[in-house]
């Protein structure tokens, strides 16, 4: 898992005097929302590759088209309690075979890593309170026996693993 820090990263969202740009001008490493993503995906060229910032409550399936053309898809999670997101990584990465990366964003907490990179996170910015070691550490807890269910790395159950 890479844990990113906001102010740092190469992705940088399209932002004009008055706010968001509605249409953005293609660039490498533009981080678009999906309203932006709408307004140019039809003259975006096809070799800048975008990221893009997908609401939870919208169909992941509406981006099939163009995912060889997105680099980094990030997904919300305005609760913790709230894991629609999960559900979204989980099929990007099973029924998509999405490549890219999948950052988490927004009430990020070290109790969901486990769970974030068994269903396809790759990346994460943590809530501003949670810590990167204990992230790190509740990440490697499992990682020298494993999990009895399948996830996106192992879709075979433990059973299936140790018969074979």
């Amino acid at each position: 898992m890479k844990f990113i820090n906001a102010t740092t990263c190469p992705w940088k969202h399209a932002i004009g005097e008055d706010g968001p740009k509605p249409d953005p001008d293609p660039a490498p490493n533009r981080l678009l929302s999906l309203e932006q993503w709408h307004a140019v995906r039809a003259h975006w060229p096809q070799d800048v590759q975008v990221a893009l910032e997908f609401p939870n409550d919208a169909d992941i399936h509406q981006l099939a088209p163009d995912m060889h053309r997105i680099a980094l898809i990030v997904l919300d999670f305005p609760k913790w309690t709230d894991g629609r997101a999960y559900s979204q990584a989980h099929l990007l990465r099973i029924r998509h075979k999405f490549t890219g990366a999948i950052r988490a964003r927004g009430e990020v907490l070290v109790d969901m890593m486990q769970l974030l990179a068994r269903t396809g996170f790759d990346e994460v910015v943590l809530r501003g309170d949670q810590s990167q070691a204990a992230a790190q550490k509740a990440l490697d807890l499992f990682a020298p026996v494993g999990f009895y269910q399948g996830d996106v790395a192992e879709t075979r159950p433990w059973f299936q693993r140790s018969a074979a």
